[in-house]
């Protein structure tokens, strides 16, 4: 079982949505538009996070935060993997 310290929260992000094919040919080079921000699921955070009151409020694990997609952190581990993000990267909690 991991429990985040130090500030972090562990996250579930969300299902990538399936991608659909078309028959437009685009360029090699192009990339389509990513958002700077997403939803996740907080699944568990440090007892040191600076926002847990607010997290206890709206109920702790599952609260969707709105956070900082360019700074999610992906550990690797025996058991699959987890996805962290610092506090001060969540830009705001969904009720």
């Amino acid at each position: 079982m991991f429990k985040p310290v130090n500030r972090y929260i562990q996250i579930e992000l969300p299902k990538p949505k399936p991608q659909t094919t078309s028959s437009l040919v685009l360029p090699d080079d192009y990339k389509p538009t990513e958002e700077r921000h997403i939803t996740a699921e907080v699944v568990a955070y440090a007892p040191d996070v600076r926002f847990k009151d607010q997290l206890v409020m709206c109920g702790g694990p599952g609260t969707s935060v709105i956070i900082d997609k360019s700074m999610i952190e992906e550990i690797s581990t025996n058991n699959g993997k987890i996805n962290v993000i610092l506090d001060n990267y969540v830009v705001g909690i969904i009720n």
